[in-house]
């Protein structure tokens, strides 16, 4: 399990956040998030991306140690993620258990809590093993209306403490649209120097959820994200990403944004999801 551990040890990301691997194995693994600030949005909550990213660890790490790593490269194909409740200054564990094993394909199910126990996450995820496969040829996103109206909040959003370590900022926050960049930096790297999935499932949770308040406005509201949906295309390159969101359907209170994660230099897309957002007003 030597090249397992070394994905994440030698993961910038990893690093960064501060995820450790406790125990792996073909059917397992144990994973720990501490608590930093840096990890967290106002009110010392953990922001939605830090448990998304252990799900997306989790599944490939199971996936490595089940597949080998003759199976590389690895992405995740399909990820779901339920936000059961917050975690509040305080650590997360990760538990990824086998759910089934193919030739290339590893269905791994991932359970998230805080040190206290709390569950705050339940994850599933598909991962890839494309066992030296030449990348696919990659969709051009068509982009969106070119506008660039940050809103109130828009200009306020690179403050918070995680979505600040990760370099996003907004671009475009109006009329139920989003659009946010994600510079490539080494602190949101994978070991193999491109954009870590995690990285990338932060900035659609965030676009997501920004195309919401892009909706209803900003003010002074109860808001979390209870769902997501995301699917990762390809290994990300080591360039900066772009997030389109598009708020698609409305139904009082809950919010569906549909997202697109871009390459900047040509506009391949690189993860496709859908964002469930909660605004209580």
């Amino acid at each position: 399990m030597e090249f397992v551990r070394n994905w994440i040890e030698k993961s910038p990301l990893s690093a960064a956040m501060g995820v450790g691997l406790e125990t792996v194995s073909e059917q397992g693994a144990r994973l720990v998030l501490p608590y930093l600030e840096a990890n967290s949005n106002p009110g010392k909550a953990l922001h939605g991306g830090c448990a998304a990213t252990l799900g997306a660890i989790g599944g490939q790490v199971v996936a490595r140690a089940a597949l080998g790593e003759a199976a590389a490269p690895f992405h995740t194909i399909g990820m779901q993620v339920n936000y059961l409740a917050a975690a509040i200054n305080e650590g997360i564990v990760a538990e990824a258990k086998l759910l089934r094993r193919g030739k290339e394909l590893v269905f791994v199910e991932v359970d998230v809590s805080t040190d206290g126990g709390k569950s705050i996450a339940h994850i599933t995820t598909s991962v890839r093993g494309r066992f030296g496969a030449e990348p696919p040829e990659l969709a051009v996103s068509p982009g969106d209306h070119g506008e660039s109206d940050p809103g109130k909040m828009g200009p306020h959003l690179h403050t918070m403490p995680f979505i600040g370590s990760r370099g996003i900022f907004c671009e475009h926050m109006a009329g139920g649209t989003s659009r946010l960049i994600m510079p490539f930096r080494e602190s949101n790297a994978d070991e193999n120097g491109g954009v870590h999935e995690g990285a990338v499932l932060a900035l659609m949770d965030t676009t997501g959820a920004m195309a919401s308040w892009a909706e209803t406005g900003p003010g002074r509201f109860k808001a979390s994200t209870p769902s997501m949906q995301a699917r990762i295309l390809t290994s990300p390159r080591n360039e900066d990403l772009i997030g389109y969101g598009k708020m698609v359907q409305r139904d009082n209170e809950i919010l569906w944004s549909d997202v697109e994660v871009v390459n900047a230099s040509d506009a391949t897309i690189v993860a496709r999801g859908t964002v469930i957002y909660r605004i209580v007003t």
